[in-house]
């Protein structure tokens, strides 16, 4: 009897004296480790989100650009209308002339350009006129002359390029290829036979490409022109 009390008296005295500190020490240890584990794992769904949406604001903004690209190149005017070619390129810079106004009003041309300046992509675009004279000094004038609107479009820029699809030729950079098809075309319009046919494109197709730091790889994109 006396040996069972002191037994149980053992035990309720082990059971008081509570946790030694190497046991206090694995505990912290533990405890570390996971807190170190979860704030780990937290920093990577924040990472991703931040990555996911900065990803879908890109995005957005590409859509809004080649959106508006693909209404101007759909809207150009001819080659016959302007006097020149209604789509040219030069340099970080493209430039469309197109139809402006709605169905019933009086006909109206519109220049258009895209420009790269320090990084941002800015389409420029005149006010329309409706005579010959107007487009001319329209077309000789600056993109920040008075009267021009200027929309930033897209900012974190390299460069923008263009090449032009004409039918003869293939996709090109160069302009004396586009001037050259227009030259025929209006030789072809001087042939008996051709008399009564509209003067064809020089340049029925349009790609545009843009790069950035933040891209592996540039972003492309094919326009149809006047359809």
């Amino acid at each position: 009897m006396k040996r069972t009390v002191r037994s149980e008296a053992k035990i309720a005295a082990r059971r008081e004296r509570g946790f030694t500190l190497i046991e206090l020490m694995v505990a912290i240890a533990i405890l570390a480790v996971i807190a170190v584990l979860s704030w780990r794992g937290l920093d990577q769904i924040m990472r991703g989100r931040q990555a996911i949406t900065s990803a879908m604001e890109d995005e957005r903004v590409f859509v809004q650009l080649f959106d508006q690209l693909r209404v101007d190149a759909r809207q150009a005017a001819t080659d016959d209308e302007v006097g020149q070619p209604a789509i040219s390129v030069s340099g970080n810079a493209l430039q469309i002339v197109r139809t402006f106004g709605f169905a019933g009003d009086a006909p109206r041309l519109q220049v258009v350009r895209y420009q790269v300046t320090e990084g941002r992509v800015t389409r420029y675009a005149s006010p329309p006129v409706a005579t010959v004279g107007q487009l001319r000094r329209t077309l000789a004038a600056s993109s920040t002359a008075g009267g021009w609107s200027a929309v930033p479009l897209i900012s974190g820029i390299g460069k923008i390029t263009a090449r032009l699809y004409v039918p003869r030729v293939g996709w090109t950079t160069q302009m004396s290829d586009v001037t050259a098809e227009i030259t025929r075309n209006d030789n072809n319009v001087r042939v008996p036979q051709f008399g009564s046919a509209p003067i064809p494109r020089a340049v029925t197709g349009l790609e545009v490409s843009i790069g950035a730091p933040s891209l592996h790889v540039p972003v492309r994109r094919m326009f149809l022109v006047g359809e």
